[in-house]
């Protein structure tokens, strides 16, 4: 490692609670940061997709929120605070002498190319002593858990059995970009989870029941098992078929793996016939991502009476469709389809759906209708589950009335930040940030948890939600949705309880931190032109805000 220690700018150009992105050596970018007297200085790039961070939001309690999909790190060390961000910042010595900014640092980890630090290494070796912890699943949750477990001091044994082929990946590129190499997509190869974070890794495995009483998880039917100290229930959710005739022939797919992706992607090829049913995120992120393959239709079929609308709202979603019927999308909306009819020359496969007496004509349809929580095998095993098959934990997200069982992501009924209300709750940050505390909690640090739930979507431009809850009753919009420029405020008993923006960053990231803080602005203020980038809350610390609310 070659240090350098450099003066970046004077003093006078970072007052307090302010973030100033400057030059390091002339080649790469450090970020500054001043909070009360004293100054920070990490690197410039979230290690999630690399936006700069100097562009998101600061916080009083040292938090940086990127300003694209709500990653978060702290200022003073780089660790990471919130998923997605697979991996800490760097962190460098920031002085100030004789009114200018001084900081140490090796100029190759200012680069972009070089924005993520090290996992931190077990430096004794993983524990023989019989602590373990057993992940059933391969998604976020996965991922995130045994970055954390390793991140906070776990050194026991961490076996993954995941029935997915390959390693942890980001699954949110699938459906808006079709990626079908896995490689691309990894957080971690097999090789460094084995070497860097002591994880064993069963890849293609289905676990068949868990024996409580005993500590054991079995699987691959009865042949194999493996014991645990602590259980992580991570399996995600199983696509939907809608109960109708033809829903399983050959050419009608569900959304969710590289399997899934290379199907789509093989079948939506020029003069193809495209019919999507559902009108919500999987559905119409995949009618993006084939929008310029010169598929000769795309017939999207609906329940409710705009795309979107049920999570976003009205305008926003004819704003939305105005878009996509601009780029030849065709919509059959506040209908449902009857059936799936078979090709005459070949009764495997689809020839057409049925919607409202007419046939739209398909060479592939992709059925985007929700998923179900992958937990069926759990019935046998003693555990209780809820009417659609998630699992309710407690506010630690611990399995209620299992020790030492926790259950995460999109089988989790987890207590919500600001009612208490159990909900379960599809978002791929939930299941991160649900991972990442579980992780926390296991090696020793435990904190209920109370995270807002961030989500984003690729529709044309970039669509930003977070929120606390999923019901409003009013909402109010900044700017115009059928420009793809706008913020959504939406409103529940008097109370901003979401946010969605589109060509505003970082207004979600800046909502995220005013819903966590219990300072988000009221109805009447927001209506009478207020901005929340105008809110002053990296100045003076966060506890005493809230306090004095």
């Amino acid at each position: 490692m070659s240090l350098k220690t450099i003066a970046v700018c004077n003093e006078s150009e970072l007052q307090d609670g302010q973030m100033k992105q400057v030059d390091f050596e002339g080649v790469g970018k450090v970020v500054l940061y001043r909070l009360n007297d004293t100054v920070h200085a990490t690197s410039a790039f979230c290690t999630h997709y690399g936006a700069p961070l100097a562009k998101g939001v600061l916080t009083a309690d040292g938090r940086v929120v990127c300003p694209w999909h709500g990653a978060c790190f702290n200022v003073c060390t780089g660790d990471i605070e919130d998923a997605p961000a697979p991996a800490a910042i760097h962190s460098f010595k920031a002085v100030v002498v004789d009114g200018r900014i001084i900081v140490t640092a090796d100029p190759s980890l200012t680069l972009k190319s070089n924005m993520s630090r090290s996992p931190k290494l077990l430096s004794t070796g993983v524990a023989g002593s019989g602590r373990s912890v057993v992940i059933i699943g391969g998604g976020s949750a996965t991922f995130h858990a045994i970055e954390s477990l390793r991140e906070h001091g776990y050194s026991g044994n961490i076996t993954v059995l995941s029935q997915e082929t390959h390693p942890p990946i980001d699954r949110t590129k699938l459906s808006k970009a079709l990626i079908t190499d896995s490689s691309k997509l990894e957080w971690r190869t097999a090789a460094d989870l084995k070497i860097k974070y002591g994880t064993t890794l069963r890849t293609g495995v289905t676990v068949t029941s868990v024996d409580t009483s005993s500590k054991f998880v079995v699987f691959d039917g009865g042949k194999e098992s493996v014991s645990y100290e602590t259980l992580i229930l991570a399996m995600g959710g199983t696509p939907r078929r809608l109960p109708i005739p033809g829903s399983d022939l050959e050419n009608v797919y569900t959304f969710r793996s590289i399997e899934d992706s290379k199907r789509v992607d093989a079948a939506a090829q020029e003069g193809k016939r495209m019919v999507v049913i559902g009108s919500s995120f999987i559905g119409m992120e995949l009618v993006v991502a084939v929008a310029k393959r010169g598929l000769a239709s795309i017939d999207v079929i609906g329940m409710e009476e705009h795309p979107f609308q049920n999570v976003l709202g009205k305008e926003v979603g004819q704003g939305l469709q105005k878009y996509h019927e601009s780029q030849g999308v065709k919509f059959h909306l506040g209908t449902q389809v009857e059936k799936i009819i078979p090709s005459e020359s070949d009764p495997s496969l689809a020839a057409g759906v049925v919607v409202n007496g007419q046939t739209l004509p398909a060479d592939f349809i992709v059925m985007g209708v929700g998923v179900v929580p992958a937990t069926e095998f759990l019935k046998q095993s003693g555990f209780q589950l809820e009417k659609d098959g998630g699992i309710k934990v407690d506010e630690y997200l611990q399995v209620q009335g299992k020790e030492n069982i926790y259950a995460v992501g999109d089988i989790a009924w987890y207590p919500q930040q600001k009612t208490g209300e159990s909900r379960r709750i599809e978002h791929w940050n939930v299941a991160g940030n649900h991972g990442r505390a579980v992780g926390r909690t296991i090696a020793g640090d435990r904190q209920p948890f109370a995270k807002v739930p961030v989500f984003w979507s690729a529709q044309g431009q970039q669509l930003r939600y977070c929120g606390l809850g999923a019901n409003y009753d009013d909402i109010i919009i900044h700017g115009n949705p059928d420009e793809m420029k706008f913020i959504a405020y939406y409103v529940h008993r008097g109370e901003v309880v979401a946010v969605s923006s589109m060509q505003n960053d970082p207004v979600v990231s800046k909502a995220s931190e005013l819903l966590r803080l219990g300072l988000m602005p009221s109805p009447a203020e927001l209506r009478a032109g207020k901005s929340l980038l105008s809110i002053d809350i990296s100045t003076t610390p966060a506890k005493s805000r809230v306090e004095s609310v």
